[in-house]
């Protein structure tokens, strides 16, 4: 089997070989739990149970990770907004994302790693980078940690980007950072935040940042060196680039190839709970028969932006029915 994927070295297109013959290991970024999933979250995951299927419809024997992200900042804000404890709030819509992927018919993952179950494995990767000189902590007294993204010189070569480039993210804290585009490894407490949502460290009670989540979670499951890592495309910077740069820099190979796959856009923009434009998998599923609305998901190839719109999910219900009456007949 031959396809076409980008070398995490290189960023160039490649036929795909595997780790270990016969085996292929795969770490998707998984649902971050705050709420109620639309079309434009759930299309990674029905790309990749595609990809899966094939994967082991040609002979392999597939290992598929999919993390869990139970705690970040907007879990902690919506949680405080419906008033109710953060892990019961992640716990809640992490049924909610498992409902929406059964639906659409996608098999779950080999394991799916929760992100707060894996703090030892974080403090390890971080005093990693601290030893090494890729990480120090924040001369504040905060407790966070930061990634120092000068110390690692090829910060940027998955986007394709140079760090004086970049401009660091709007929302982000600058305080005790080196250079503003650092990003934090590990967060120290805040007074107004739940002490349940932090944990002992070296570096004082605090809690993991998101990137360093995910190269804890896809080391301890799939080792030092994988074979594909995937997500969305909104995905690739500053999340996967910075996950590239925090693993390499602790010494690890980290994902041979990448596969990232393109937005669901409603009017041209990006499908998002924070424009008002997402389509909830439970709502469009009322309307449209859950595996038309798979169909439509997979139409286009998965780095192809894919516009919502009642004509093509209607457009999708009519080819699937055509597909159905074929095979009946």
């Amino acid at each position: 089997m031959s396809f076409s994927l980008h070398d995490s070295a290189t960023r160039t297109k490649t036929a795909f070989v595997p780790l270990v013959e016969g085996r292929v290991s795969i770490y998707c970024c998984g649902a971050t739990v705050q709420g109620a999933p639309h079309l434009g979250h759930v299309r990674k995951e029905v790309n990749f149970d595609v990809l899966r299927r094939w994967l082991e419809y040609s002979g392999y024997v597939v290992t598929l990770v999919s993390n869990v992200t139970d705690i970040d900042d907007k879990i902690l804000a919506k949680s405080a907004e419906e008033g109710r404890a953060w892990w019961e709030h992640a716990y809640h819509y992490e049924g909610v994302f498992h409902d929406a992927f059964r639906s659409l018919g996608v098999r779950r993952p080999s394991y799916e790693p929760r992100a707060t179950g894996h703090v030892p494995e974080m403090h390890e990767l971080v005093a990693t980078l601290i030893e090494r000189g890729h990480a120090y902590v924040a001369a504040d007294a905060s407790g966070d940690v930061y990634f120092d993204v000068r110390s690692w010189p090829n910060y940027g070569a998955l986007s394709g980007q140079r760090v004086d480039d970049m401009e660091p993210a709007a929302d982000a804290d600058p305080r005790g950072k080196r250079d503003p585009r650092d990003f934090a490894l590990w967060k120290g407490h805040k007074p107004e935040e739940p002490i349940t949502a932090s944990w002992p460290s070296a570096w004082g009670r605090g809690r993991p940042g998101w990137h360093l989540e995910c190269s804890a979670m896809a080391g301890k499951y799939l080792g030092d060196e994988f074979d594909i890592h995937g997500g969305g495309i909104d995905l690739r910077f500053p999340h996967h680039e910075s996950e590239l740069a925090q693993s390499r820099a602790a010494g690890r190979r980290f994902a041979r190839y990448w596969m990232h796959n393109a937005w669901v856009t409603a009017a041209g923009e990006k499908m998002s709970k924070s424009l008002g434009n997402g389509a909830l998998v439970s709502e469009v599923t009322k309307t449209y028969p859950a595996r038309a609305v798979r169909l439509y998901l997979l139409a286009p190839h998965y780095r192809s932006a894919l516009e919502f719109s009642d004509t093509t999910l209607a457009e999708a219900t009519a080819q699937l029915a055509r597909i159905d009456a074929f095979l009946q007949r």
